[in-house]
């Protein structure tokens, strides 16, 4: 074998083997007759490619397209118009400055270096669906937002907003079925996000619209949001509170799940759904107030302790408390429950804001039925909180005008029988607490309150006439 291949290499030398004597010749060339070898010239002119050579083009040439590129309108009045006299327009001219002008608009609502930008980013879907198609530059300006929500989405498939505003586009566009072949390829990459599953739902239709919801709910089970929906799409009640309370077992914590759920039921059920709801929400005092609603008034009481004792720091409780013992007759209890209710407020840090109890006692007037006794004993305990010695008839007669222009009548008198308890002996006062009572009340309030007035101020001509 051995022999074969050398015999092989013998009949076929390598190139660098057949030139190895005369490379070991050219050892003794010398400078000169290096330097007396001809040069081999330029022969490569057969294989130049073909139009490498250009002419330069004719005027004429350029000219006709540059009049190619512009497009020209000429108006004429319609009568003999003298030679020279059309106006010519160039409307790509004006085609090019429209767009600059629309590029500096643009321009403008793009974000600035600071990193702010005029444009709402919480507002840009309802834009997008407020927007409505009647020409064809706003269908070119729809391709073009097609696009960049194309890159949107491919770029960040799991940004919940961009298949939603994609959705809408093609929506608005009229394509009902793109729309919801997004939206879907939207809720399989935004599994988690409640709102691209309820933009979901409403593109289809009722029936498609539940699968869609029970799907959603599926994947996010602790959205009150993805329930209430499905509610909603039931057309009976009784399927809706099925719903509602399939929802509550999930989310026993959602206090919109538990009003919605306590519409829907009737007064015993109602009873039952709000005791286990202030079991669930403790901390919400419009549950508890409901629940006493609901109760009888010895069951109403301890409702109302029971909150007092979640809740200490919320005066509501304290305020229905005593339209209770008010609705009761209980008089005397009125005035106890506001004053402790004060006392245990300021000790559990609460401010006691005088222009809010103020505003209470107006809202237990406007109550139906009326509280007045409570509007009464609010506006005694707290009429003078935080006014200084010196400010208080002021003060106090500038209140009872402004509750009087609300249409408190009797917060109003409240005020005037505590500024008149403070200054019997102002006339002022009692002109002012009769001329309410003379616009509002009673001629035999109006006379009991004059007999009042003169005795305390039997010098005041004014009272006496």
């Amino acid at each position: 074998m051995k022999e074969q291949l050398e015999k092989m290499r013998a009949d076929n030398p390598k190139i660098t083997e057949q030139f190895a004597d005369l490379k070991r010749d050219l050892a003794q060339v010398s400078s000169e007759e290096w330097e007396g070898i001809p040069d081999v010239g330029d022969r490569t002119i057969k294989k130049r490619p073909r139009f490498a050579t250009f002419a330069p083009a004719p005027d004429s040439l350029l000219s006709k397209a540059a009049a190619a590129t512009q497009l020209e309108a000429s108006i004429q009045d319609g009568l003999a118009t003298p030679a020279g006299s059309t106006t010519n327009s160039d409307l790509t001219a004006i085609g090019e400055g429209q767009r600059t002008v629309i590029a500096l608009k643009l321009d403008r609502m793009a974000d600035s270096v600071s990193g702010q930008t005029v444009i709402d980013p919480k507002g840009y879907l309802t834009d997008l669906g407020n927007m409505g198609i009647s020409s064809s530059s706003e269908i070119s300006d729809i391709k073009k937002a097609r696009l960049l929500l194309k890159s949107v989405t491919t770029t960040n498939p799991h940004h919940g907003p961009g298949w939603i505003a994609a959705a809408r586009l093609e929506e608005r566009a009229g394509k009902q079925q793109a729309a919801r072949t997004i939206i879907t390829e939207g809720c399989e990459k935004c599994p988690t996000n409640e709102d691209v599953w309820l933009e979901a739902a409403r593109l289809q239709p009722a029936d498609m619209a539940k699968a869609v919801l029970a799907r959603g709910v599926a994947n996010i089970p602790t959205s009150y949001k993805l329930w209430m929906a499905a509610a909603r799409l039931e057309k009976d009640e009784v399927a809706m509170q099925r719903v509602l309370r399939r929802a509550l077992e999930r989310i026993p914590g959602s206090v919109r799940l538990w009003k919605a759920a306590v519409e829907l039921a009737s007064e015993d059920d109602a009873r039952v759904l709000l005791s286990r709801a202030v079991e669930c929400c403790p901390t919400h005092v419009e549950l508890w107030l409901a629940l006493a609603r609901l109760e009888s008034y010895d069951n109403a009481k301890k409702v109302l302790n029971k909150a007092r004792q979640a809740v200490p720091t919320d005066p509501s409780i304290w305020i229905t408390a005593a339209k209770l013992e008010e609705a009761q007759g209980n008089v005397d209890m009125v005035h106890k429950i506001i004053s402790r209710a004060i006392k245990s407020l300021q000790s559990h840090g609460v401010v006691i804001s005088r222009e809010a109890w103020l505003k209470e006692a107006e809202g237990s007037e406007r109550a139906q039925p009326p509280a007045i006794l409570t509007c009464r004993a609010i506006v005694k305990e707290v009429v003078g909180l935080g006014v200084e010695e010196e400010d208080r008839r002021r003060t106090w007669m500038g209140d009872a005008e402004e509750v009087a222009r609300r249409g408190s009548i009797e917060t109003a008198r409240a005020i005037y029988g505590a500024t008149l308890a403070a200054f019997p002996g102002k006339p002022a006062v009692w002109r002012a607490a009769a001329a309410l009572e003379k616009q509002h009340g009673s001629r035999g309030e109006l006379d009991e309150l004059l007999k009042r007035a003169v005795s305390y101020c039997p010098q005041a001509e004014v009272l006496w006439l």
